[in-house]
């Protein structure tokens, strides 16, 4: 068995230091290593620096995609900090899809060595490079969670996150991540239709959170920002603040203002996901 590791930092591969936890280079590799059967084709893509997963974005996505894609006959785990995992679990979901490869996101809540669930997790990790069906999925807690529709809904158990069902993704357009001015964006009461008029005047595309099942506000300056940002050619994709759900277009009248603007209905999408189509499509 031909087994990769992308190793991008995060706390799973942290130790204590007079500063805080802070990534120590060597300790996740060894943990697999000496996890696994003898005879593993066991190679490591390893971060420099390794990153706090705050810091991931778009360039380290494609660094992610570059190295699996070198290795097409290798099982992949890759290990990453939980902050923005349901990012890079939506990134490479959809990046990959229709290519037939299976890939293992890790992570941990507390380090390796401090009694916690990070070697836990690395063994259901381990375990679960042997799947046969393709996708990309996040091992943690004792579940092997799709990764398309991730949600980190607690910031400090170790069940940290679920995941959210995703309409199957079709090959996206891109395959990689462009230079783009992209963001989430969530309507709130009493949001100033300036303040919204301004971001949309810096981006190329936004994901709107929206009330429930796919209502807002009836303020005029809203809808008219958000339809002069459409004519613009900005991409404009609504999404639920609910974590469950999704959207239903049409269902209460207090949302016909809304779709009526040009916006996108992103269905089940978590803002996420819809983040990362925006991006790919």
């Amino acid at each position: 068995m031909k087994l990769l590791l992308i190793h991008t930092g995060g706390t799973i591969g942290m130790v204590e230091t007079p500063e805080g936890l802070a990534p120590l280079k060597g300790l996740v590799e060894d943990a697999i290593a000496a996890r696994l059967p003898t005879g593993t084709d066991f190679s490591a893509e390893i971060f420099d620096p390794l990153l706090d997963s705050a810091d991931v974005g778009p360039i380290h996505w494609n660094r992610m995609l570059d190295t699996v894609r070198s290795h097409p006959d290798a099982a992949v785990i890759i290990t990453h900090g939980t902050d923005t995992m349901a990012f890079s679990g939506a990134a490479l979901s959809q990046a990959l899809a229709g290519e037939n490869r299976r890939v293992i996101l890790c992570g941990s809540m507390l380090p390796l060595g401090h009694g916690g669930d990070a070697e836990a997790n690395l063994d259901l990790a381990i375990s679960a490079i042997a799947g046969q069906e393709p996708g990309v999925f996040l091992a943690f807690a004792g579940k092997l969670l799709t990764a398309d529709g991730l949600v980190k809904h607690h910031s400090h158990d170790a069940d940290a996150f679920r995941s959210q069902p995703q309409a199957t993704p079709s090959p996206p357009k891109r395959r990689m991540f462009e230079e783009r001015k992209l963001a989430i964006l969530t309507l709130s009461p009493g949001i100033p239709a300036e303040a919204l008029r301004a971001m949309l005047d810096t981006l190329d595309g936004a994901v709107l959170r929206i009330f429930g099942a796919g209502t807002a506000m009836n303020d005029a300056g809203i809808l008219r920002a958000l339809t002069e940002a459409a004519k613009d050619g900005k991409r404009l994709r609504a999404v639920s603040q609910c974590e469950a759900g999704g959207l239903a277009p049409g269902a209460y009248a207090a949302g016909a203002g809304l779709w009526s603007t040009g916006i996108e209905n992103g269905g089940t999408q978590t803002p996420e996901a819809a983040l990362i189509h925006l991006w790919l499509n």
